[in-house]
């Protein structure tokens, strides 16, 4: 038995959707969740800049006892996984494999879309990763840097919104792409926008689900669950308090948040 909690971490509040999706599949879990609120977005941020958050972030979250860290920030897993696997001793998952295998899983006519931070696409992770299993698949990257922003602010519908996400999703429209990947954890509350510029029936992968099921493999694998009969807690922290931040959390989330503490990172 480990009652120790699930460590997660993103730039903002994103992940918190991977922390829904956790609670959902392994409710008996305990969930720490870290939102660097104050220095979001990654995406326009350096490399080193990314990875030093990162191993800041995950010797935080050691400190709270996480059994298992999840990089919910696609920017951060694709370019700090390595360092931060190299530094703790927990097991550490990213969020791009699992969205790499669903959208693989997904997709008919095997071309792919992806869209995310300029940091994200400009490392080709998801690209190299849907390639290296399948050569023959066509993968068409579109950075969206505007898209945390509007989510963020909470503009998910509305003429500037759809203008702006009109201009990023072109290139998926004459591409004939089956399956969109969403390469931020922001991105899913857009859904219903991205579905009103694009053709209905391309499938949007949210890595949420995914990821919650490698932790449900690795828990059990690991013999790491907490065998707890009572439902686990979710304990927040962030690094600001933002306009709208109880609105926008409670939109992740799909209901009230609590037990936010507000620390000091820099």
């Amino acid at each position: 038995m480990n009652t120790n909690p699930i460590g997660i971490f993103d730039s903002g509040l994103g992940g918190l959707t991977v922390a829904r999706a956790i609670q959902k599949i392994l409710p008996h879990e305990s969930v720490i969740y870290f939102g660097d609120t104050a220095r979001l977005p990654y995406g326009n941020k350096s490399p080193k800049i990314i990875k030093k958050y990162s191993l800041k972030i995950a010797d935080f979250l050691i400190s709270k006892g996480a059994k298992i860290i999840v990089i919910a920030c696609n920017t951060a897993s694709a370019l700090a996984l390595n360092e931060v696997q190299k530094h703790v001793r927990v097991p550490i998952v990213g969020v791009i494999d699992p969205g790499v295998e669903a959208a693989i899983h997904a997709t008919q006519n095997k071309r792919i879309g992806v869209i995310g931070t300029v940091a994200t696409i400009r490392s080709k992770e998801y690209e190299n990763k849907i390639k290296a299993t399948d050569p023959t698949m066509t993968v068409i990257s579109q950075p969206c840097p505007l898209f945390v922003p509007l989510v963020e602010e909470g503009w998910l519908e509305g003429a500037i919104s759809k203008a702006i996400a009109n201009i990023y999703l072109e290139p998926f429209k004459t591409e004939n792409v089956d399956t969109l990947v969403l390469g931020c954890t922001h991105y899913p509350l857009l859904k219903p926008l991205l579905k009103s510029q694009i053709n209905h029936k391309i499938a949007l992968i949210d890595s949420a689900e995914p990821v919650a099921k490698k932790i449900f493999e690795l828990i059990n694998t690991l013999e790491l669950q907490s065998n707890s009969h009572s439902n686990g807690t979710l304990s927040c922290f962030i690094t600001d308090v933002f306009s709208q931040f109880e609105t926008i959390a409670e939109r992740f989330l799909e209901g009230p948040i609590a037990d936010v503490t507000t620390v000091d990172f820099f």
